[in-house]
């Protein structure tokens, strides 16, 4: 990735030319599609004469025909066939809305919609208007960027830099937008780690879908990774996207790399699924962290209600200020019956929230009980450009391998005792992150892509051993399974006996209390071993509480995965010795400065 940061940098400077016409929170409705534009003469210009000599060959065909015959001229999925390019509107100064839109006008139909999508003709006006009379300057600047020599990844990453940058102008979430592409990385890598048919086969077509593609990220790296790996075999990638401006990105990428355009739906997947009856062979995501679903919450509840476990959302409803896991299962819906593998990226909360038989601890005992959860990587912090929270990666299966089967791996990737060691010296650098030179918003941290001593390459062969150690847990599926009970005591009157209806005891619900057990116990050797209700009751409460007992009819059954407290090391605290001669030091060090400074 050599130049797309000098790349973006150079488009920026544009948006100065739009100062005092524009907000800068508006920079981007300008810019976004005029980089878009430009982009796509640039690709078109090696053949742009022969299309314009070609086009009256097939003047008297229909649109489609027409379309089909000059994009196998012009070499690509699309094609222009205006007199026009950015070289000829720059040198008509007087006439460049006109000329412009007549160029925009010239584009194959699957490249005009594209461009409908940034409402960009009401910018134009706006520009030629002679209060602002900044249209030419803006179109002569990008006329001087070239944008031929940019691969498609170069290129993503310039978008998404731009996208931040505006972001960051009007105070508004970049991570909405993209993920890191070294996270993105570490997804692809772990989602085809053990699928050697895909990536050894030759002629072999998969399929991959993301529901919140964003500016289409992940489709770029996960098709890269299966060319990179498999020159003859073909992934066809899907998405759809809420936001007009990165759908439109987006789809243009798709239009550029070959890839049909027409995948990429437009709108909110809750509310209008644009692929319903598609099912695919791997999915990804990074839907957006903590994001309420009150705009959708009419028609994903009449959904959960009218379908049941025949619609999306029939395991649970998670609460209203977190859709979370509401992607996860619409992700899962689309699982083949022959086996489909997800990787989707969250933060803590759909691990642990929610009470048992709540929605979201519901949601995962459907996931879990059905053994489609693989695995869990906790990721480093300070990783996503708007946040700085730990995220977590869910590897979800419904094809596991044998030695896979009735299992959760669960990956500590944090890097923390790596900083500790590093610190103490007993380690030259740390195996999971790298601190960025310059931070980018929250992003301090990334996670390095080379080798596999370390970064993306150590992490997944942590995940492709599937051996315990010190940053790896296997557990059995019943190991995240709980009872929450309900415990009684009775009620007393005034003089300490115990108040009855019916012959037994009546509760008293001042003194009302819950317990949640484990489905699994340590036995003497450490081994996991299932528990019953009454053995953990009679063990851990009737020692205490004599006359208490279980109200059966309030029993409930949760799952939580409390990632943390199963990779928690106790650290004992420092003898008095070592904190007096600490002291002592200290002092001593004091008192020596102190007769340095009044000598």
């Amino acid at each position: 990735m050599k130049n797309f940061k000098e790349k973006a940098d150079l488009i920026w400077k544009v948006a100065d030319l739009l100062r005092g016409d524009y907000k800068q929170s508006d920079y981007g409705k300008v810019i976004l599609p005029m980089t878009v534009l430009r982009r796509l003469d640039c690709i078109l210009k090696p053949t742009k004469e022969k299309v314009l000599n070609y086009l009256p060959k097939v003047e008297t065909l229909k649109e489609g025909a027409k379309d089909i015959a000059l994009n196998k001229i012009a070499g690509h999925n699309f094609h222009n066939r205006s007199s026009f390019d950015f070289d000829k509107i720059v040198a008509d100064p007087n006439n460049v809305a006109a000329n412009l839109r007549n160029y925009i006008n010239g584009f194959s139909t699957s490249a005009r919609e594209i461009i409908e999508y940034f409402n960009f003709d009401d910018h134009i006006d706006r520009m030629d208007d002679p209060k602002a009379d900044i249209l030419f300057r803006v179109v002569k600047s990008f006329q001087e960027i070239d944008l031929a020599d940019m691969e498609s990844m170069e290129m993503g990453y310039t978008f998404e830099e731009l996208i931040r940058k505006f972001a960051e102008q009007s105070n508004e979430t970049a991570g909405e937008h993209f993920t890191p592409r070294e996270v993105i990385k570490l997804m692809v890598d772990i989602l085809f780690t053990d699928d050697s048919e895909t990536l050894t086969t030759d002629g072999i077509v998969k399929t991959l879908y993301d529901p919140a593609c964003g500016t289409g990220g992940m489709l770029s790296v996960a098709e890269k990774h299966i060319k990179d790996n498999n020159k003859n075999a073909e992934l066809k990638v899907f998405g759809q996207e809420i936001n007009p401006e990165s759908y439109a990105i987006c789809k243009s990428d798709m239009l550029i790399k070959g890839q049909n355009p027409s995948n990429i739906k437009f709108g909110n997947t809750f509310t209008v699924d644009g692929l319903e009856d598609e099912k695919f062979d791997y999915m990804l995501s990074n839907p957006p962290f903590g994001v309420d679903w009150k705009k959708a919450e009419k028609i994903i509840k009449a959904e959960s209600d009218k379908k049941g476990m025949d619609g999306r959302f029939g395991a649970g409803l998670p609460r209203i200020n977190d859709g979370s896991l509401l992607f996860l299962q619409h992700m899962i819906s689309k699982m083949k019956d022959s086996g489909s593998r997800i990787a989707i990226v969250f933060n803590g909360s759909p691990l642990f929230t929610g009470a048992a038989e709540s929605g979201e601890s519901n949601i995962r005992k459907w996931i879990i009980e059905n053994d489609w959860l693989e695995a869990v990587i906790a990721l480093p912090d300070q990783l996503f450009y708007n946040t700085g929270i730990s995220t977590y990666v869910w590897i979800i299966s419904n094809h596991k391998t044998a030695e896979r089967k009735g299992k959760v791996q669960l990956i500590n990737a944090t890097g923390a005792k790596d900083e500790e060691l590093v610190k103490e010296g007993k380690l030259d650098f740390n195996r999971f992150w790298q601190k960025m030179d310059k931070s980018l918003g929250n992003k301090r941290k990334k996670i390095v892509e080379n080798g596999s001593e370390r970064g993306v390459g150590f992490i997944t062969n942590l995940y492709g051993n599937f051996e315990e150690n010190e940053f790896v847990k296997i557990l059995p599926n019943e190991f995240f399974g709980y009872w929450r009970i309900t415990v009684e005591q009775p009620l007393k009157d005034e003089k300490g006996k115990v108040t009855k209806t019916k012959g037994k005891p009546k509760p008293d619900t001042t003194l009302r209390d819950y317990e949640n057990i484990p489905f699994l116990k340590k036995d003497k050797t450490g081994k996991l071993v299932p528990q019953t209700i009454e053995e953990y009751f009679d063990a851990e409460v009737k020692p205490h509480l004599p006359e208490a007992w279980i109200d059966h009819s309030k029993t409930k059954v949760g799952y939580e995965i409390n990632f943390t407290k199963y990779f928690y090391e106790f650290k004992p605290l420092r003898s008095l010795k070592d904190i007096k001669a600490d002291i002592l030091a200290l002092e001593e060090k004091t008192l020596e400065t102190e007769k340095i400074i009044l000598n």
